[in-house]
């Protein structure tokens, strides 16, 4: 009956420390500013279609002329994608189709780009999408930036 209790009692502890440390994983990324919401789907033109499929949830933050992408659902520390806005391509914009609606959030808008010839796309809200724009077309002199 000890033993029960004792495994049990150590089950919550380990489940509430991981939820504490995904918290703070959070409030450390957003720490530094200029966050927003983004799910992101990464791959070639034929595997980015309107299945839902590949999408994840994600939080960008903008760092100088970069952009660094973090995993929501996820203890790594640092970014899984970077992009540079030298490199950054706007293709399409669009409205999420068929399982997309299920696999975004409510408000999403998709942009397909291109970043050093990989083909990816973004799903953000229409605020982000406005500032997103913004930071693209403010590049420092000389700098390339193709805004669709």
């Amino acid at each position: 009956m000890i033993l029960a209790l004792l495994v049990c009692g150590s089950v919550v502890l380990l489940v509430l420390v991981g939820l504490f440390v995904f918290g703070l994983r959070r409030r450390l990324i957003q720490r530094s500013g200029g966050t927003f919401d983004c799910s992101l789907r990464w791959g070639t033109a034929e595997e980015l279609d309107t299945s839902g499929k590949g999408w994840v949830y994600g939080v960008a933050r903008y760092s100088g002329d970069r952009i660094a992408w973090f995993r929501v659902f996820s203890y790594a520390p640092k970014p899984r994608r970077v992009l540079e806005r030298s490199a950054i391509e706007v293709v399409t914009r669009r409205s999420p189709e068929g399982e997309e609606e299920l696999a975004l959030l409510s408000d999403a808008h998709i942009l397909g780009c291109v970043h050093r010839g990989t083909r990816l796309e973004l799903a953000m809200s229409e605020d982000a999408l406005t500032g997103f724009l913004a930071w693209l077309e403010a590049a420092p002199p000389g700098q390339r930036v193709n805004v669709a």
